[in-house]
């Protein structure tokens, strides 16, 4: 099981944005550079994370994205339903009909327990603990240069 591109850099956009959170609308086109994502592919993004409520898109000389909400109140659990749709590693643990094996299977119960982990993580993550990981990241970085 794994996310597609749209979860993945959809993620690291909203990380850009979070991290530049104070300073206003940014250009699709700067994020697309600093998270070297493909600038076609960034646009199509957008919509669904406007649509969703988790992005402001504003239009003009001083346009761009910017997100709706603070990063403390932006989960990866919203994010990767708007971009993923449910994040299940078998079709049966959503939809049990799909199999006439699903009340008597073992594995289907794993499987069920998997992506309640995933849906806990994902739930408990905000944008803001993303910035601050990031940020430690980038101290550890620095701080190997002066070593």
């Amino acid at each position: 099981m794994k996310l597609s591109t749209r979860g993945q850099y959809g993620t690291r956009a909203l990380l850009e944005l979070a991290l530049r959170y104070e300073e206003g609308p940014v250009l699709l086109k700067d994020i697309a550079r600093s998270q070297q994502i493909p600038l076609r592919y960034l646009e199509h993004l957008i919509t669904p994370l406007v649509a969703g409520g988790i992005l402001h898109s504003v239009r003009g000389a001083k346009g761009g994205v910017s997100l709706a909400r603070s990063p403390e109140e932006v989960k990866l659990s919203e994010v990767i339903q708007l971009l993923e749709g449910s994040i299940t590693p078998v079709e049966c643990v959503n939809n049990p009909g799909v199999c006439n094996r699903s009340k008597l299977c073992v594995p289907r119960d794993i499987w069920g327990e998997l992506k309640k982990a995933i849906d806990n993580v994902l739930e408990s993550t905000t944008l803001q603990d993303l910035v601050e990981r990031q940020k430690k990241k980038e101290q550890t970085a620095e701080s190997m240069y002066y070593i």
